[in-house]
C-alpha cells in the first residue's frame, strides 16, 4: 500500500502537467478560428436569443452554448475564458486515467497513462480548442473509473454497507450529460458494454448497467431526434475513404499493442479489458455510422484517447516490473524517461499546434486588416456569407460599415450567420456603391461559391469593380475594392495578382 501522500501524486502530477501544457500558448497568439468563432458569437448573445437560435441550428451543441454563455457573463469574453474549459477538463480526463491505471494496473501504470493523455496529438489539438469535445472526453473518462470501481467491488463482493446504486445513478447522469455535449458521446455505452462481457460481469452489474444507460438514452432521445432535422449542419463532411481510416488503424495498432504487453486475462478486471474497447469501439462505430451518412471527424470519439492513454500507461507499468527485480532504481526513472523523450520527440507537433496555423483561419487576425483598411461609410461583403463571423466576433472593427447583404442580423434571425435579402437585392445595393470592403477565404483554401447569392456578389465585383487593396493573413483574406470608372477595370479576377500579400 503506497503511503497517502504518494497515492495521491498519480493523479496530481497528471493534472498539473497537463494544466501546464493547456496554459503554455493558451491564446494561440491571439487568434481565434472559424469553429471557435462560431462559440464566441453564440456565447455572447443572450439566454433567450440562444435558445431561439437552437431551435433552427446547433441544437447538438446547445448545453455547451448556454455554458459558455455563462462563463462569458461571469469572467468576459476572451480567449482564456473561450479555452480554459477544455484545459480543465482534459486535466480532469488526465487525473481520471490516472486513477483508473492505478486501480487496475498499479502507480506506475496510473501516472504513465495520466501523462500520456495530454500528449497525444489529437489531445494536444483540442486540448485548448473552445468546443465541447474535451469535456465530453472528461465525462467519459470519469464514468469509465465509476465503471471500474463498480465491476471491481462486485467481483471483490463490496463491503457492507457500500452501495452501488448512487454512483450508479451518477455514472448515468455523466453519459447523459456528455451525451447533451455531443451525443455520439453515446458510443460509451456499447464499450463499456465490451469491457462487462471482457470480465464475465454478474448479471446484477448488467442489469444495474442497463438501467442507467437506457435512463441516459432515454433522456438525450429528444435531442437526437431534433437535431435529425438540421443535418444539413454536416453536409459538409465527406464521405468515408480508406485514406481516412489510416489514422485510427494507427490508433488501433498501438493500442493493440500496449494491451498486449499488459498481458490481459478473463480472470481480471485489466487496463486492456477496459482500455482497449473504450479505444475501439467508438472508432468503429463512428466508422459503421459514417457508412450510412457521412461523420467520420476525429473529435467526435475524442473520448476515446482515455482508453489508448490507459493502456499506455498499462504497458509502461509492465515495463517497470520487468525491469525492477534487476534494476530497481532504474525502474523508478522508466516512467519519467519515457515521458521526457516522448515530449522531445513531439516537440515540433507541440509547437505547431500551438501555432495559428494549425487551424484553418484566424477570423481575429483579419478583423484587424479590415479595421486598417476601412473608411467610414465603406460597404462590407462576405464571401461565403458564414465569414461574416469575423464581424460577429469583433463588432468594433467592422463599425462604420454597412453590410450591405444583410437582411436580418443573425441574433434577430436566430441563425449562426444571419439572411441575407435575395440576389437581385444584392446586385442592386453593390451596384451602388463606390467602394466595398470584401472579407473572403485566403486564396490557398477558398472555392468557388456554391450558394447564388455568393455567386452573385462574386459576379458584380469581378465585373464592375476594380481590386486596389489585398491583405490576407493566417487564411482569410480582406480587399478593398473601388468601382470601376472606365473599361479597363473591368474584368478584373479577385483572385489576381495581390498589390500587399501578408501570410
Amino acid at each position: 500500500m503506497l503511503p497517502r501522500c504518494r497515492r495521491h501524486l498519480v493523479w496530481l502530477v497528471p493534472v498539473l502537467w497537463t494544466v501546464g501544457l493547456g496554459l503554455w500558448g493558451l491564446s494561440r497568439q491571439d487568434s481565434v478560428w472559424r469553429d471557435e468563432a462560431a462559440t464566441w458569437q453564440v456565447a455572447g448573445r443572450p439566454a433567450d436569443a440562444i435558445w431561439v437560435m437552437l431551435g433552427n441550428v446547433d441544437a447538438v451543441h446547445g448545453a455547451y452554448y448556454l455554458l459558455m454563455h455563462g462563463l462569458f457573463e461571469l469572467f468576459g469574453a476572451s480567449t482564456t475564458t473561450l479555452r480554459l474549459p477544455s484545459v480543465l477538463a482534459v486535466a480532469a480526463a488526465a487525473a481520471c486515467v490516472a486513477l483508473t491505471g492505478r486501480r487496475l494496473s498499479g502507480p506506475w501504470a496510473g501516472l504513465g497513462g495520466g501523462l500520456a493523455l495530454g500528449l497525444l496529438p489529437a489531445v494536444q489539438f483540442y486540448l485548448q480548442e473552445g468546443r465541447p469535445y474535451a469535456l465530453v472526453a472528461a465525462g467519459a473518462a470519469l464514468s469509465t473509473l465509476l465503471l471500474v470501481s463498480l465491476v471491481k467491488d462486485d467481483a471483490s463482493n463490496r463491503p457492507a454497507g457500500r452501495q452501488p446504486w448512487p454512483r450508479w445513478t451518477a455514472y448515468g447522469c455523466l453519459v447523459l450529460v456528455c451525451a447533451l455535449l455531443n451525443w455520439l458521446s453515446l458510443l460509451v455505452l456499447p464499450a463499456h458494454a465490451v469491457t462487462l462481457w471482457w470480465v464475465r460481469a454478474g448479471r446484477g452489474v448488467w442489469a444495474r448497467w442497463a438501467t442507467a444507460g437506457a435512463g441516459a438514452v432515454a433522456g438525450v432521445l429528444p435531442l437526437v431526434l431534433f437535431s435529425r432535422g438540421q443535418s444539413d449542419q454536416v453536409s459538409w463532411i465527406p464521405p468515408l475513404t480508406w485514406h481516412m481510416m489510416l489514422g485510427p488503424a494507427k490508433l488501433l495498432a498501438v493500442g493493440g499493442l500496449a494491451a498486449w504487453a499488459d498481458r490481459p486475462d478473463r480472470r481480471r478486471v485489466s487496463a486492456a479489458a477496459v482500455g482497449l474497447p473504450l479505444l475501439v469501439v467508438p472508432q468503429l462505430g463512428l466508422i459503421g455510422l459514417s457508412l450510412v451518412q457521412p461523420l467520420f471527424l476525429d473529435r467526435y470519439v475524442l473520448f476515446s484517447m482515455a482508453g489508448l492513454a490507459l493502456l499506455i500507461g498499462a504497458a509502461l507499468g509492465a515495463a517497470v516490473r520487468a525491469v525492477r527485480p534487476r534494476l530497481p532504481r532504474a525502474s523508478a526513472l522508466l516512467v519519467p524517461g519515457v515521458i521526457g523523450v516522448a515530449v522531445l520527440a513531439l516537440l515540433p507537433l507541440e509547437l505547431a499546434k500551438r501555432d495559428p496555423a494549425s487551424r484553418v483561419d484566424d477570423v481575429l487576425a483579419v478583423a484587424g486588416e479590415v479595421n486598417r483598411l476601412k473608411r467610414d461609410g465603406d460597404a462590407v461583403l462576405f464571401i461565403p456569407a458564414a465569414r461574416r463571423d469575423t464581424a460577429l466576433v469583433s463588432p468594433d472593427a467592422f463599425a462604420g460599415l454597412a453590410d450591405i447583404a444583410l437582411a436580418r442580423d443573425p441574433a434577430a434571425s436566430g441563425t449562426l450567420k444571419g439572411v441575407e435579402a435575395d440576389p437581385d437585392r444584392i446586385r442592386e445595393l453593390l451596384l451602388g456603391q463606390r467602394r466595398v470592403l470584401l472579407v473572403t477565404d485566403a486564396e490557398e483554401i477558398a472555392k468557388a461559391p456554391s450558394a447564388e447569392r455568393d455567386r452573385v456578389k462574386a459576379a458584380v465585383l469581378r465585373e464592375w469593380f476594380t481590386v486596389v487593396e489585398d491583405r490576407q493573413v493566417r487564411g482569410r483574406r480582406a480587399m478593398v475594392l473601388r468601382a470601376a470608372v472606365d473599361e479597363r477595370g473591368r474584368g478584373r479576377s479577385l483572385r489576381g495578382p495581390a498589390s500587399t500579400n501578408h501570410q
